[in-house]
């Protein structure tokens, strides 16, 4: 994970320098991650669970894929084996530019880690700084 972090701000802060949208940071992210993580399907905004959308009820978050403010249950970035229950890991992506609630992306990863459906191993918050001086504000672990 780390290792993705430092590739991302090493190679992608421009990103973070003109406050780019979150998911085309994701996506960079994504891409260092599949490398760290080769027994697993590393997907952005996955909203797959098996066929059906991934859905958390409980939530009354319901998908939108026009949604810009990350209030829809499209985790950021997922790692799991696609098509099987091997759901590895879930996170969240949030600039500190984004004025969404952090909350909202702390439920949902909790969410995602206590739905049996689901069962995610791990869930992983992280804010990034946009500006001048990019950087990690924030790297959560979140239980259920």
């Amino acid at each position: 994970m780390i290792a993705a972090l430092e590739k991302l701000l090493a190679a992608d802060s421009y990103l973070l320098q003109v406050d780019a949208n979150e998911r085309s940071i994701s996506h960079r992210f994504g891409m260092y991650l599949q490398q760290e993580l080769l027994d697993y399907s590393v997907d952005c905004e996955y909203n797959r669970d098996g066929v059906e959308p991934k859905r958390i009820g409980y939530l009354d978050l319901h998908p939108d894929a026009e949604d810009t403010e990350s209030k829809t249950v499209f985790p950021d970035i997922v790692a799991h084996v696609r098509g099987q229950k091997q759901n590895y890991l879930v996170i969240e992506f949030k600039k500190s530019s984004n004025t969404v609630n952090r909350a909202v992306d702390f439920q949902k990863l909790r969410g995602y880690k206590s739905d049996d459906r689901l069962n995610y191993e791990h869930a992983l918050f992280i804010e990034l700084t946009v500006g001048n001086h990019p950087g990690v504000v924030r790297a959560e672990w979140v239980d259920a």
